[in-house]
């Protein structure tokens, strides 16, 4: 056993040459958690290497759950389903599980299970799980980078999706070296009311003192878990015969049979169900977002404004970095449209993990999404001739620029007007922070949750402060609707208004005597009344 009962901290990330490999006297588990719109659908799966080279993979789901339950739902099954005598090797990708376990959950327990704030620790009942199973254990956890081709990692973050589609149901294959065998373990489930405020990364915000403090301060009113229950019976696939009774030990020898009994019932139900929505969720593989390219049917008006945001994979075109996504809101006679466009776009290539945290988008997100050259046209196309607004304008358009010259598309920064809200902001409000959200909190407005920076919905909220810092929403007396010689309504000028202005007679009288007041003191003014 390591000092600590709960883990002997590992700071390095990088496995052995090989992943997969077995090491003597350890199991090696990859562990991942996985959830369709936090809360929503969610799942978990472990990979599992033991020290004689089998293999065992276990994933499972609930119907509703959220991420960071499910990342230490994983941990929980491989700490269960592998042999106490041997030292286990955990793998993770989650931050949350593993400094929660080596690092705040002492400070959890010695406040009583509560955070530095003083909250009720998050997700009480899977940590109080996971930390018994560690005290009679010596573990060693690693956390791995995720969605970055680590083998392990990547084998866990596929269980994890299996889980989901399963959920309601825990499921676990053995391999042998050179046999492949299955077994399907069915277990009773509780499900969990945990009402998690949208945290799609899995990370939770930390206290000052570097305590975890979750972003869910209420906690689940039933406690129990797929953990608290005993495996009710098992399943063998045979050549022979369609199920067979037989003891659910994980770790034993099973006879050969077809792995893909059970992962092909799962693909074929999932398959028959109707494609649901896309969820907004960014953070793991989502095949229902569908691009958003409208034709430019106002392309010709002359008072067409598109506000734009791109979101990339780092800062810098010129050293290789991508846009992932756009989006754009058209205002055309300062009215929005109602046609906007939006689409995430493969950079092929990785980003940093400091970059994902900003606008929450993963690289698994992105796997399945079109390359620029795809829907460049459509893009170039929408833009071209209209007046871009943007904040920090000279950075999009230096990406977008790039973008476009790839594919051949030189002229893109020739054929629209650029307009930097940020330079527009710094003139009217020297001295002061300018960034989009200063600016949301200083004109009050774009009220919308902005935990993550994606590219329409700060579109969005750009057009509403770059509409107050113009003056094209304030609703004054001189601004109401009249009616145009056509019929239709439209704003009132100043021009138009000026024959409504009177004279005021008192107002005229004590202007004169305030001038013939001064008039005395000073003779200049008086020769010039």
């Amino acid at each position: 056993m390591s000092d600590s009962p709960h883990s002997m901290l590992h700071t390095h990330t990088d496995h052995a040459a090989d992943p997969l490999a077995a090491k003597a006297n350890t199991t090696v588990a990859y562990t991942d958690g996985a959830c369709k719109g936090n809360p929503g659908a969610g799942g978990w799966g472990a990979h599992l290497i033991f020290s004689d080279g089998r293999t065992q993979d276990l994933y499972g789901g609930e119907a509703q759950t959220t991420n960071n339950r499910m990342e230490l739902m994983g941990a929980i099954q491989a700490l269960t389903h592998s042999p106490q005598a041997h030292t286990l090797e955990i793998w993770t990708d989650s931050s949350y599980v593993k400094n929660g376990i080596t690092d705040w959950i002492a400070g959890w327990k010695k406040r009583g299970w509560k955070t530095a704030s003083k909250k009720p620790v998050a997700n009480q009942d899977l940590w109080q799980q996971l930390d018994a199973l560690c005290q009679q254990r010596d573990v060693a956890w690693h956390w791995v980078k995720g969605h970055a081709g680590h083998a392990g990692n990547e084998k866990a973050d596929e269980l994890a999706n299996l889980g989901v589609t399963s959920s309601s149901e825990v499921q676990a294959t053995t391999e042998l070296p050179k046999k492949k065998d299955s077994l399907m373990v069915e277990a009773s489930q509780r499900r969990h009311d945990d009402w998690l405020t949208f945290d799609p990364l899995g990370f939770d915000m930390i206290d000052d003192d570097t305590d975890e403090t979750p972003a869910d301060s209420s906690q689940s009113q039933d406690t129990h878990s797929l953990a608290d229950h005993p495996i009710i019976s098992s399943h063998t696939q045979r050549p022979t015969e369609q199920a067979t009774m037989t003891d659910a030990n994980p770790n034993m020898h099973m006879p050969n049979t077809d792995t893909a009994s059970v992962s092909q019932a799962d693909t074929q139900t999932a398959s028959a169900e109707e494609m649901p929505k896309f969820d907004g969720d960014t953070s793991r593989a989502n095949p229902y977002f569908k691009p958003l390219l409208p034709k430019p049917i106002h392309r010709h008006d002359s008072d067409r404004q598109l506000i734009m945001d791109t979101e990339t994979t780092g800062l810098d075109p010129l050293k290789g970095d991508r846009i992932i996504e756009v989006g754009i809101v058209e205002l055309v006679g300062r009215k929005f449209t109602g046609e906007k466009l939006h689409v995430y776009i493969n950079p092929q290539r990785g980003m940093d993990e400091e970059v994902i945290r900003i606008h929450g988008i993963s690289e698994a997100f992105l796997a399945d999404k079109p390359t620029f050259d795809q829907v460049a046209q459509a893009l170039y196309d929408f833009m071209d001739g209209a007046e871009v607004i943007a904040h920090n304008a000279t950075f999009d358009i230096n990406f977008l620029s790039m973008e476009f010259a790839k594919v051949g598309l030189h002229d893109f920064a020739e054929r629209i007007q650029v307009t930097d809200s940020l330079a527009m902001a710094k003139q009217q409000y020297p001295g002061q922070k300018n960034t989009l959200d200063a600016l949301v909190r200083r004109l009050d407005v774009g009220k919308q949750d902005r935990t993550f920076h994606g590219a329409l919905l700060d579109s969005e909220i750009l057009a509403e402060v770059y509409l107050a810092m113009t003056g094209g929403q304030v609703a004054l007396a001189i601004e109401e609707d009249t009616q145009t010689d056509g019929g239709q309504t439209g704003h009132a000028h100043f021009s138009e208004l000026a024959d409504l202005l009177l004279q005021s007679p008192m107002d005229e009288s004590a202007s004169q005597h305030w001038y013939e007041s001064l008039a005395e003191d000073f003779p200049a003014l008086k020769n010039n009344m």
